[in-house]
């Protein structure tokens, strides 16, 4: 039996609090699938990031849940890069990830703010507001209210981008059941929901996600579907060119992060899509494989 540090991480966190846990398992090249889903499980957080050597780019990233290995997750990238620099695996600069999202850079700044780049926005279909009405217990006439649509979109992973009236977002009632089969059936993470801010605010959105298929019932800090909601934000609110944002998750899990996140659009839509955050270590754990 052999033991593997997980580095216990805090990603997206507004002046040293609050964000979104994960694990970090540096040096895995020799863990298994198997390994890697028993270590997930062990640590207990939404997701745990695994690094491992790679031959053609800096890193290649894998992504366990309890359940098992998703495709891309921002707030472990972002606590994986983090835990590198604060361990002096690396410096200050840019590095680029294998993951099975794709080829994604990753910049670490002095400060050690990172910034993680997303693939270019996949729109995969809408829903009614009756058919998501059901699911988080908002009536329909509330959310048709808003005048934005219910949408599919994915920068690495699918989620249901879902617009609520502002004052509505904490009162969501999800229903967990119903959300869990939805979400199967549709081939979809979660729902990240989300309520405008009023002009005066420093903040461009607050928001809160669900994916109880992959056993979150709530997630105070989502880095993939903030990439996914800035792309949707510049669809639907008709900014041009270069488009900047700040979210807040977490608030009625009394857990708050911040999340920047930027969209940049030629000629042919959408080309690039950044997230970036702040993370902060809060403890390891050994964990026999």
């Amino acid at each position: 039996m052999k033991n593997a540090e997980a580095f216990l991480v805090n990603s997206f966190t507004k002046n040293g609090t609050g964000g979104n846990p994960a694990g970090v398992v540096l040096h895995a090249d020799n863990l298994s699938n198997e390994e890697k889903l028993e270590i997930a499980q062990a640590v207990g957080y939404s997701e745990t990031a695994f690094v491992s050597r790679d031959d053609e780019v800096d890193f290649a990233l894998s992504f366990f849940t309890i359940k098992g290995e998703v495709d891309f997750c921002g707030h472990a990238t972002l606590a994986a890069f983090s835990t590198m620099y604060q361990e002096g695996i690396v410096a200050a600069g840019q590095y680029l990830q294998r993951t099975k999202a794709g080829l994604l850079p990753v910049t670490i700044a002095s400060d050690g703010h990172i910034v993680m780049e997303q693939k270019p926005p996949e729109h995969l279909g809408s829903f009614s507001y009756k058919a998501i009405s059901d699911l988080i217990g908002i009536d329909a006439v509330l959310l048709e209210s808003t005048r934005l649509p219910i949408e599919v979109i994915s920068t690495g992973l699918p989620d249901i981008i879902v617009p609520v009236p502002y004052g509505h977002l904490d009162k969501i009632k999800l229903n967990e059941s119903l959300t869990r089969k939805f979400c199967k059936r549709h081939g979809v993470i979660g729902i990240h929901a989300f309520e405008l801010c009023k002009n005066t605010s420093r903040l461009t959105a607050s928001c809160r996600n669900f994916a109880p298929s992959l056993g979150i019932p709530e997630e105070s800090a989502t880095g993939s579907a903030s990439g996914a909601l800035a792309c949707y934000l510049t669809k639907h609110l008709g900014r041009s060119h270069s488009n900047s944002f700040t979210f807040e998750q977490g608030r009625a899990m009394n857990c708050i992060s911040r999340i920047t996140a930027s969209v940049e659009s030629g000629e042919s839509g959408i080309m690039k899509v950044k997230v970036g955050g702040f993370a902060q270590k809060t403890g390891g754990q050994q964990v026999p494989v």
